[in-house]
């Protein structure tokens, strides 16, 4: 069995558990808490496990001139960089606003540490889950060693990264990571949105053979969800996509992102993917019984067989017949057995009609 892990409290991931559904909020929320509630809500109505931000310290994220340059995207929402960041970062008091929120709705809230002080506060005065790495520090390795030494669960994205780089990541996070190795390495590409051709789902079997004690998931920034139900059929075990309440609001995410109509049928249809991905042990079922009856074949008289005929190949054919009989599978064991009794031409071979 592959790995599996307690990822929040009463919900393990990995193995035969349920894909991990996160619902990325982001900055998605516009900078108002009013609209972050009700994203959480919608979180938990659509069927999502986790409601997810993105926590910085902007001091300790960006450097001064990253802050101050004039900022002139449409997306704006100061003239600063620093100005339009700020607009859209909680403070600690909010964050404790919406985690209790999220907990009153019964679902799990957790943020990406964008920093090493935004995890020392995610972690230890919020107390989350676990910790999602985004895929900006998968080589931030100051950064990863100071995340992982806390000792919770880290979901690892790895967009924008190369393989070298994601085994150096994970080497790292294992071997600073106190006790169980609790680890979940996301394939991701990192563009907004994500065009087909640059997905590259088989990353995932590929980190599956590259990291066999960390559980695979995927982040997907595409259109739709077709692909992230095929990651899912692939074996990825956490799914993340970004939500938002209006595809045309400004931000570079939103277009990415699934409305919650969306997030509802992606949840449901992995559900339906995890039950039709079944076991590998290939027999019989018992819903194909009905057709097996009217369509499942059975040997029959080729023409009239006399009692005391020893049967040749010539003597048997195969039809679906009434009653049922013997399987064509074994036709060729009855080659060379003696009939005790008349079988008339096209009737079914019955085993009692048969020496012993």
């Amino acid at each position: 069995m592959s790995v599996e892990f307690e990822l929040a409290p009463g919900r393990m991931v990995g193995g035969d558990h349920p894909c991990f559904v996160v619902a990325e909020i982001g900055q998605n929320h516009q900078g108002d808490i009013n609209i972050a509630k009700e994203m959480i809500k919608k979180c938990k109505e659509a069927g999502a496990d986790a409601a997810k931000f993105q926590k910085s310290e902007l001091n300790r994220r960006f450097n001064r001139a990253a802050l101050a340059r004039a900022y002139t995207s449409p997306n704006a929402w100061g003239p600063t960089y620093g100005e339009h960041k700020q607009h859209l970062e909680f403070s600690h008091d909010q964050y404790k606003e919406l985690q209790a929120y999220a907990k009153q709705q019964g679902i799990y809230f957790f943020a990406s540490a964008m920093d090493e002080k935004a995890a020392d506060f995610l972690v230890d005065e919020l107390d989350v889950p676990f910790v999602k790495v985004a895929s900006a520090d998968a080589n931030n390795l100051p950064y990863l060693k100071h995340t992982a030494s806390k000792g919770k669960p880290m979901i690892l994205s790895s967009g924008m990264q190369s393989m070298g780089i994601m085994e150096r990541a994970v080497s790292t996070v294992t071997q600073n990571m106190p006790g169980e190795k609790r680890l979940v390495v996301m394939q991701c590409t990192s563009t907004y949105p994500l065009p087909p051709a640059d997905v590259h789902l088989r990353c995932i079997n590929l980190f599956k053979e590259k990291f066999p004690h960390a559980v695979i998931g995927y982040s997907g920034h595409e259109s739709g969800i077709a692909i992230s139900l095929a990651a899912v059929s692939l074996g990825a075990k956490v799914v993340e996509r970004h939500v938002t309440l209006d595809k045309s609001w400004k931000g570079s995410d939103h277009a990415a992102s699934l409305t919650f109509e969306e997030l509802k049928d992606l949840c449901d249809n992995i559900r339906i993917v995890e039950m039709a991905l079944g076991k590998p042990i290939k027999e019989p079922r018992p819903s194909e019984q009905g057709l097996f009856k009217k369509l499942g074949k059975s040997v029959v008289a080729a023409c009239a067989i006399p009692a005391g005929t020893k049967l040749t190949i010539d003597h048997l054919s195969v039809k679906a017949a009434e009653p049922f009989g013997i399987p064509p599978d074994q036709i060729y064991e009855l080659v060379g057995q003696t009939v005790t009794k008349a079988i008339e031409e096209d009737a079914t071979i019955p085993k009692e009609a048969l020496a012993a």
